[in-house]
């Protein structure tokens, strides 16, 4: 708008905006795409695995992830309540701790 010699502000854009009906949003999944054909093999497995282990009294923890995490005193988005002006300190550069290695969800079986 302002090459047409009309200075606006994002707030005007904004307001603007809301008044057309439109609002900030996140992405929202719903679209399921072409199933993969082991998909179901997957989850049989998965239950069949929770049901053996219940019955021999075993408690069943789901994780669903693919994220791999350093482990270690590294930065990341989380936060936690700790003494004002007293953040806790972590490394500067995330590069693996060889020692201490990722820590990276797998199946297990007992």
């Amino acid at each position: 708008m302002h090459s047409a010699g009309h200075p606006v502000c994002y707030k005007t854009v904004a307001t603007l905006l809301d008044h057309a009906g439109y609002s900030l949003q996140s992405n929202r999944k719903a679209r399921e795409g072409i199933g993969h054909p082991d998909r179901d093999a997957q989850f049989r497995y998965i239950s069949q695995q929770v049901r053996r282990l219940q019955r021999r009294g075993q408690p069943v923890i789901s994780v669903d992830t693919k994220k791999k995490e350093l482990v270690g005193d590294f930065r990341n988005a989380g936060r936690e309540w700790r003494p004002k002006g007293r953040p806790l300190e972590v490394r500067v550069h995330d590069f693996l701790d060889k020692e201490l290695g990722k820590a990276i969800p797998t199946e297990c079986t007992t």
